[in-house]
């Protein structure tokens, strides 16, 4: 299984966690970020905003659906046909080992469903 985390714009974050959803993957954590990339931030006139606002999307899928998922979040998430600067970044990472707390079950990489928690 891995994990993906996805940073995206405030305003795009409705159509990623749509995509997702049709995609057959609904369950995602969502959180209120703020940071800022290489840009360092925007400047607009004399003042520079070093922090700006960003959704964190996280999700654990099958490994084999890593790709499906990616590509899934980057078009939703991508502004314009060939995307702008602060579009986001999606991090990929192993996930070693998933545990259900309601029933105590241990998850396997080959369970059908894939794996989340939506708050």
């Amino acid at each position: 299984m891995v994990m993906v985390r996805a940073i995206v714009r405030p305003e795009r974050v409705d159509m990623v966690m749509e995509a997702l959803m049709e995609a057959g993957f609904p369950a995602v954590t969502k959180v209120n970020v703020v940071g800022r990339g290489k840009q360092r931030g925007i400047k607009i006139g004399e003042i520079t905003y070093d922090e700006l606002p960003k959704e964190l999307l996280i999700t654990v899928v099958k490994s084999k659906d890593k790709d499906y998922v990616v590509k899934t979040i980057m078009a939703a998430a991508r502004t314009g046909d060939k995307g702008s600067y602060g579009d986001g970044k999606i991090f990929v990472s192993p996930v070693e080992e998933v545990y259900t707390v309601s029933s105590g079950i241990k998850e396997e990489d080959d369970v059908p469903a894939a794996v989340g928690a939506e708050t």
